[in-house]
């Protein structure tokens, strides 16, 4: 019913190492139960800090000491926020999605916080790259309030996303008292939570400006490590100031940092080679039958062979500059030169040179470097959304596609998961279809926005976009549309109409799965942050009477349908929500398979032993093939007649398909 406890996980991880470290105390508990008797206090596990403080250092530790760090108000409190679970779920929405039974694109709506902390199971170590363009903290933006300090009953209330005003995002303005430490107090815990979304390959690219590209590479310094810092791309956005300050800005900065460096492929991290590129650097004007050359340097300034080199044809003898040495040794030079390999210039009359082919080069790659003035700039972000919506200014600071697509071209494969939480106007989707369909390539992304207002002002609100999420979903619907056309593949754009799932009238025709992953995807599941499918009852039994069970007989909220549920038990069980869900009737009753037989849920009344022997097939094991029974099988607790008939059904599944793991909810 929540999110994994990361406190807890941590504890766990001291605990194997610092066993000593890990100590006891109680939770404090005020009043009586419903019977007047005072309740036992729970026992839960802490850290001694001391004492682990002691383990890692090798001197004696005598209270704070300065340290190089950076420090802000409040970044305890954020720290805290990281590690909250949440009880909160995801739910389908069909009828803004498109092509949702095939594709493998997601749009997750809602507050990215709680977004990242439902996606920390299911998608831990699976994002190859992550591009997020947050508030710059210009003074007008906004910010998150993550306020989590309330007592149970009032982040019920508040649902932990608006303030008293029922505003999810506050304004911070320069004038502030902590106007730099509120933005790195909403900044930091969802940089920790990105992070374990990474692939140790993994990379993420920032877009930020001069008022907090300080902070944030001390921030990133902090939570990825110094050392997995990659580089600092300065991004010529426009070619005029706006006359702000004594030096008006006309770029923005992309920090880039790696979950560890050390597991990035330096040839596959960059751009291909392109024809351009290509055509200005190699030439073959002696027709050597290898192919296109170019020519590279013999010699290199660290530690290595030194000695002469004679020309075969004019004797004349080479030694490496001053300070530099040959990066061959003395037989494989000689090889070398009998090759061809080794020239002395073009004229035959220079210094010895290497021969570098450019069929050797073909599956290596073109170091980004780190100044941008090429690759699209504001205006283009402009001109391309107008073209899709027909509106001169439906969205403010949009990012172009263009560069958002060097960013996944020098980072991903064709097989990669893209994120992005704070999404906008779902640029970077744009971008990874538009490279899909260029490339023939399977990138899958996911995009993450919170349904902020737009201004009703705006273009956008006057043209019916009450939100940036309806700015974006439409965008992936136009683009999707637009991109597939000329390819002729299946055009996206249309909406898809929600079929009612718990109509048994419909349940004999299964939903199709599809067939994910072929052809061109511009299609994406919409996905609606929400609070719990589970009825608001609070895991303390002492504030319940026996006649007072009776209500919570139906634990399931009654305006959530089984779409829902299957969605809540995917994140709770950690599959991706991308995998294709089909839906069958078997023994009368409404199954939902998820990839196959990844996962079965089932939540129809009357689930008793004799459902089972359908379900598997058959009732004799001889006959069963094991591919085909269910790895996962989820019912809900109302489907069981009682505990006895539970029971039953968990212990033949045992017999029948030992490997099958049954939850009950």
């Amino acid at each position: 019913m929540q999110s994994p406890d990361l406190v807890g996980r941590n504890i766990d991880l001291i605990a194997a190492l610092f066993p000593h470290c890990v100590t006891e105390t109680t939770v404090e508990t005020h009043g009586r139960n419903s019977d007047g008797v005072t309740p036992s206090h729970p026992v839960t596990r802490k850290i001694d800090f001391d004492l682990l403080r002691q383990e890692l250092s090798r001197d004696i530790v005598e209270g704070p000491k300065e340290r190089y760090r950076l420090e802000w108000p409040g970044k305890r409190e954020a720290i805290v926020t990281a590690n909250m679970p949440t009880t909160h779920t995801l739910r389908p929405v069909r009828e803004d999605s498109v092509n949702f039974d095939t594709t493998e694109n997601l749009y997750l709506e809602g507050d990215n916080l709680e977004v990242l902390k439902l996606l920390q199971e299911s998608y831990l170590g699976k994002i190859k790259m992550i591009y997020i363009d947050p508030p710059y903290n210009t003074g007008n933006d906004f910010v998150y309030k993550d306020n989590f300090a309330q007592d149970t009953e009032e982040y019920k209330q508040e649902s932990g996303l608006v303030d008293e005003q029922g505003n999810r995002l506050v304004a911070n303005p320069s004038t502030a008292g902590r106007y730099h430490s509120d933005w790195l107090t909403m900044m930091y815990p969802r940089m920790k939570l990105a992070r374990n979304l990474l692939t140790d390959d993994g990379v993420i690219f920032i877009s930020i400006d001069d008022n907090e590209v300080h902070n944030l590479r001390k921030m990133c310094d902090e939570v990825f490590g110094e050392g997995n810092f990659v580089g600092n791309i300065i991004w010529k956005k426009k070619t005029n100031g706006n006359n702000m300050g004594l030096i008006p800005p006309v770029h923005d900065y992309i920090i880039v940092y790696a979950k560890d460096s050390l597991q990035i492929n330096e040839k596959e991290f960059g751009f291909p080679l392109s024809e351009e590129y290509i055509n200005k650097n190699y030439s073959n004007p002696d027709n050597d039958p290898r192919g296109p050359w170019t020519t590279m340097d013999l010699s290199a300034n660290h530690k290595g062979p030194y000695f002469e080199i004679k020309n075969p044809v004019t004797n004349d003898i080479h030694l490496p500059s001053d300070g530099r040495y040959w990066v061959f040794n003395e037989q494989e030079v000689l090889r070398r030169i009998a090759e061809g390999r080794i020239i002395f210039g073009k004229s035959g009359n220079s210094k010895p040179v290497q021969k570098v082919f450019l069929k050797e080069k073909e599956q290596k790659r073109l170091k980004a470097e780190s100044w941008w003035d090429k690759y699209g700039m504001n205006e283009d972000a402009t001109v391309e959304l107008k073209e899709l919506f027909g509106i001169a200014k439906i969205f403010d600071h949009s990012k172009p596609s263009s560069i958002i697509a060097k960013f996944i071209t020098i980072a991903t494969d064709n097989e990669s998961i893209i994120l992005d939480f704070f999404s906008g106007s779902a640029t970077t989707a744009h971008a990874a279809m538009q490279l899909n369909a260029e490339e023939g390539g399977n990138r899958k992304f996911i995009m993450v926005q919170v349904p902020e207002k737009t201004d009703e002002k705006s273009e956008a609100y006057k043209a019916g976009y009450k939100n940036i999420c309806e700015i974006g979903k439409e965008r992936i619907r136009r683009a999707g549309k637009k991109i597939a056309a000329p390819s002729g593949s299946p055009q996206g754009g249309e909406k898809e109409s929600a079929p009612n799932l718990f109509d048994n009238a419909g349940a004999s025709q299964p939903l199709p799965l599809g067939e994910v992953g072929r052809g061109l995807d511009t299609g994406f599941r919409v996905y609606r942050l929400d609070t719990s499918n589970m009825q608001e009852v609070y895991y303390r039994p002492q504030d319940y009477r026996q006649e007072m069970m009776e209500l919570f007989a139906h634990h399931i909220k009654p305006d959530r349908t089984a779409d829902d549920l299957v969605a809540q038990v995917m994140l709770d069980w950690g599959l991706p929500l991308s995998l294709p869900v089909g839906r069958t009737t078997i023994a009368g009753k409404t199954v939902y398979q998820v990839d196959g037989n990844a996962l079965y849920c089932c939540f129809d009344e009357g689930i008793d032993e004799g459902f089972v022997h359908a379900l598997l097939g058959t009732g004799h094991a001889e006959t069963r093939q094991a591919t085909s029974l269910p790895m996962r099988i989820v019912f809900y607790d109302h489907s069981f007649a009682n505990d006895t008939a539970k029971e039953n059904v968990r212990q033949l599944l045992k017999q029948l398909s030992a490997d099958t793991e049954m939850k009950v909810i």
